[in-house]
């Protein structure tokens, strides 16, 4: 052995011993207590999605700021809620794999729960998109007049405008959650519908739309949309699903906490296993736009809490080639939480590959009614750096006051309505 050798043996050795000079970090660990600054993010990148990296290293107009700091802490872990883990053991078993013509796949004998707790091949990746696509969240979210949501878009100028938006989602099958049924009466065939309406800035208030999803993945979403010049509502198409959504950075797919698209569409691949940086325990009014952020990134300050280190599969989700023509993203590529298949990162590539849009998920715990802590909440602040036109949009529930969206028993009953919210008539109710 070379004198080089010997010394770097007994280095090795000293740091595995807790009584010697130091104790070496795990290499799938960040020790709780560490800040990772400007000067020492290289040590961590690891950690790190590829878009947060490409932050780091400041390529583009979208850069961390020089004074940094993000405080590491324990990784929490919430299990997941007693009666969607009930249905997994009861049901999984019988849910399977459909391929189409098209080339596509779709599910059968889906009820409730995780559909595939343990994917294998063949098509691992498509059931793991189809394991987030089924994921826990609770069945009603709602964020009222009184507790706007924002979505806030920024240019390369440092100009600022913001949307006000409230919105009521609501899961129709499935349904695990204490004292509701599993399909709400009067609902079928509907799955899950999507109602959101613009209340600032005045000259585009009453913008509406809603989306249904059917308990079919085969049948297409119907979109409409109530227009107030016209006082009337439109019947939109499902191909436009890369329309900017209220003029934002984000389109329709990107919605739903992460993912919006019809999983039939979509093929996936696991592309990798790793551990991110993430951050989910900070409450509603530390997330408060543009206070509580490092500007011009919005990047999120100390002060909301400390970021953990989670367990994903790394995914590579795109169109199949039946239906890959016209789409704006050539791929997606998704940091998936192993606990909760909520996805909690996303890089966005253009039709020619190349890195278009940044999107980090700030999935944020909560305590859902009857069901305890979650991190899939129904509350979240999405961001989308558009790092090709240096744009980027900001969306979140967060505000001063630290008031919240509504989950389940919290909403009023009038958020019930199925008439209202979640079919189209209900759009024609709106300026009367």
């Amino acid at each position: 052995m070379t004198r080089t050798g010997f010394f770097a043996v007994i280095s090795c050795t000293l740091v595995m011993f807790t009584g010697a000079i130091a104790v070496a970090a795990p290499p799938d660990a960040i020790p709780p207590g560490t800040t990772i600054t400007m000067a020492n993010w290289q040590q961590y990148r690891q950690f790190m999605p590829g878009g947060m990296q490409v932050l780091f290293e400041g390529k583009y107009y979208w850069k961390m700021p020089s004074d940094l700091k993000m405080v590491v802490g324990p990784t929490v872990i919430h299990p997941l809620p007693k009666g969607y883990l009930e249905a997994t053991e009861k049901y999984a078993g019988g849910v399977k794999v459909i391929a189409m013509p098209d080339g596509g796949h779709t599910i059968d004998n889906y009820v409730a729960g995780i559909p595939f707790p343990n994917p294998q091949e063949p098509q691992r990746g498509w059931k793991m998109l189809a394991n987030l696509w089924y994921r826990y969240l609770p069945h009603l979210i709602v964020a009222p007049v009184s507790d706007l949501t924002s979505l806030c878009s920024e240019d390369a100028y440092n100009n600022t405008s913001c949307t006000k938006v409230t919105f009521v989602y609501r899961q129709l099958q499935h349904n695990t959650d204490p004292g509701t049924q599993m399909v709400v009466p009067g609902a079928p065939p509907k799955d899950y519908t999507e109602w959101s309406m613009v209340e600032e800035p005045e000259e585009m208030k009453y913008k509406a739309s809603l989306t249904i999803f059917y308990q079919d993945l085969t049948k297409p979403e119907d979109i409409y949309a109530f227009v107030p010049e016209l006082r009337r509502v439109l019947r939109g198409n499902t191909a436009s699903r890369c329309a900017p959504a209220f003029g934002s950075d984000f389109t329709p797919d990107d919605f739903r906490f992460g993912f919006n698209g019809n999983i039939t569409r979509f093929d996936a691949k696991v592309i990798g296993e790793k551990k991110i940086l993430v951050l989910t325990e900070y409450n509603a009014k530390a997330g408060s736009f543009p206070v509580e952020y490092y500007m011009p990134l919005a990047w999120p300050k100390p002060s909301w809490g400390n970021w953990e280190l989670r367990d994903v599969y790394v995914l590579d989700v795109r169109r199949i080639p039946s239906q890959a023509a016209g789409y704006c993203y050539g791929k997606r590529i998704m940091y998936v939480d192993k606990e909760t298949w909520a996805p909690l990162w996303e890089d966005l590539y253009d039709s020619n590959m190349k890195l278009w849009k940044i999107f980090g998920i700030l999935a944020r715990t909560r305590v859902v009614p009857g069901v305890g802590p979650q991190l899939v909440s129904g509350s979240q602040i999405s961001q989308a750096w558009d790092i090709q036109r240096n744009h980027a949009t900001h969306f979140g529930d967060a505000t001063p006051d630290g008031k919240d969206t509504l989950v389940n028993d919290e909403a009023p009953p009038e958020y019930m309505n199925l008439v209202k919210y979640c079919g189209p008539a209900g759009l024609n109710e709106i300026m009367r």
